[in-house]
């Protein structure tokens, strides 16, 4: 295995200075998403050594930006190192002395997901006061029938687990597309709603920068509010804004959103300039299109990854990990990318909106091609489910499954353990004799990397069932659910305290408290640039 001396090894001081000049740097944490969720620096994105062939062809589009990886002592950072390194990316470094080395140094260490977003809210909060309701008023307001429309700025399948009754869905790039439309007396009042606060404040704050002529407010603390106040929530809500029928609304819209744009300083390129510095490849460029999935489906331009508008803002760290990067956004009306590149640019991210599409532009059709240079997989080999079925009929054969956790413990196959692949060594120690491995997972990709690693470890024959589970399921084959065969503890995947409907009061009092402190680490930080127009 390779060992730490023989990579750089970068410095908190000197990624430090990158992240203030805004130099390109991707900063990766390559512990799993609950080890993450603990602790980690503020621009420090979320990359697990577990899937680094599947997400950093498309998270790290170019092989030669410059790579601090860290972990906290566990020994994954030099792995991911090689593996980053067989990828072809040429400029990987370790960070000094880890995680550890980041907090000792001084460094400041943030807990939870999606941190520079949240912590932008609350720093939008504080400079623009964004007025909002409290559940118990908003409560009051629908009690007796007031004029009140309240607006979910989440995802849909988030508001249909646990919605306010009587919201519509609005995904928050939607906002000011829509918000003409469907408050168009302008005595309405506007609430904007998300599980905690973050969405809130930034859609209704979006209404008021774009001059939305309604009183608008957030509801304060969302969701989570809400149930802490002993109100019910409903659930499996289906109201969702209906295409803009108004085309005087729409233009209204868009030049507010033009105007708030330029405010902001978003860069404004052309379809043909994005594309020429995607291919110069001498600056990492993202694209994305910040329609809905099922307008970027319908047709969308070339090059362009889908990033609905309201997630992209939310979870800017996922969708581009490499501070520093281009951020270059479409849309087909002028509205939803200006308004989420006015957001970008006060994150202190260099942001464009693609100029003068037309419906031609918009012609390829369905989900994104796979990333380029994305590895191929080694050559296993593969059964059907049928003749796993068959396998699992006589002794010795032992079924893994590489899922997540959420979803291997949705379903999986009947006897399947569950293991995560970072985890494998210690995995091994706790699974029963086999005289073979049949390797599994939602798909079967992932489960193609993983294969060759466990016949190394084991000197076992290993097979990986093609298709997956999910081929699994379409055969019509039995599935098991439940948190059984753990082979591996539960740190792929971090439970938000806003995720789900059986959470804790007291998870969700400490998420509320959490979010309230950012402002302070914001200042303690001091890497951020924000800036709030």
């Amino acid at each position: 295995m390779i060992v730490a001396h023989e990579f750089r090894i970068r410095s908190f001081q000197d990624v430090r200075r990158a992240l203030v000049d805004r130099d390109e740097i991707a900063l990766l944490d390559v512990r799993e998403e609950d080890l993450h969720a603990r602790n980690h620096p503020l621009f420090a994105a979320n990359l697990p050594l577990s899937r680094l062939e599947l997400d950093a062809p498309v998270r790290l589009p170019r092989r030669t930006v410059p790579i601090v990886v860290f972990d906290d002592g566990e020994g994954l950072a030099a792995r991911a190192a090689l593996r980053l390194t067989e990828l072809g990316y040429t400029e990987v470094a370790l960070l000094e002395g880890g995680l550890r080395g980041w907090h000792e140094a001084g460094g400041e260490l943030f807990k939870d997901v999606n941190v520079p977003s949240k912590a932008f809210g609350e720093l939008v909060q504080s400079v623009r006061h964004t007025p909002s309701v409290s559940a118990p008023q908003l409560q009051a307001l629908l009690d007796r029938e007031a004029d009140v429309v309240v607006l979910d700025a989440r995802r849909f399948d988030e508001y249909q687990t646990m919605n306010i009754p009587g919201s519509i869905s609005v995904p928050g790039a939607e906002l000011v597309l829509r918000a003409r439309q469907l408050a168009p007396d302008r005595a309405t009042l506007i609430v904007v709603n998300c599980a905690g606060r973050t969405r809130s404040i930034l859609g209704a704050q979006s209404l008021i920068n774009a001059g939305v002529p309604n009183p608008v407010v957030a509801l304060r603390n969302g969701t989570i509010g809400w149930t802490l106040a002993g109100q019910a929530l409903a659930h499996g809500g289906s109201r969702r804004v209906e295409p803009v029928a108004d085309d005087a609304r729409r233009l209204e819209a868009a030049d507010a959103a033009r105007v708030l744009a330029d405010r902001a300083r978003v860069g404004r390129t052309s379809r043909d300039e994005a594309r020429r510095w995607a291919d110069e490849a001498v600056r990492t460029v993202y694209r994305f299109d910040v329609r809905t999935p099922e307008e970027y489906e319908a047709g969308h331009v070339p090059g362009f990854r889908s990033a609905p508008g309201g997630e992209l803002v939310q979870e800017i760290d996922m969708f581009a990990p490499v501070r520093g990067a281009r951020v270059i956004l479409a849309d087909s009306d002028g509205v939803r990318a200006n308004m989420s590149a006015s957001w970008l640019a006060q994150m202190n991210i260099e942001a464009y909106v693609v100029d003068g599409l037309t419906a031609a532009d918009f012609g390829e059709k369905g989900p994104a091609p796979a990333a380029r240079r994305a590895p191929a997989p080694p050559v296993v080999d593969e059964i059907a489910p049928a003749e796993l079925v068959a396998l699992l009929q006589s002794r010795g054969t032992v079924v893994l499954d590489f899922a997540s956790s959420p979803n291997y413990v949705r379903r999986h196959i009947p006897g399947a353990w569950f293991v995560i692949r970072s985890q494998l060594e210690d995995a091994l120690r706790k699974l029963p004799d086999a005289q073979r491995y049949v390797v599994t997972g939602g798909g079967s990709l992932l489960a193609l990397f993983v294969a060759p690693e466990l016949a190394a470890a084991t000197g076992r024959p290993v097979q990986v069932l093609s298709g997956g589970t999910a081929a699994w399921i379409e055969a019509g084959l039995p599935v098991e659910s439940g948190d059984t065969r753990m082979a591996s503890p539960r740190i792929d995947h971090y439970r938000r305290p806003y995720e789900g409907t059986d959470n804790a009061h007291e998870a969700m009092n400490a998420y509320l408290e959490w979010e309230y402190g950012l402002l302070a680490q914001l200042s303690r930080d001091g890497t951020h640039g924000f800036r709030v127009i």
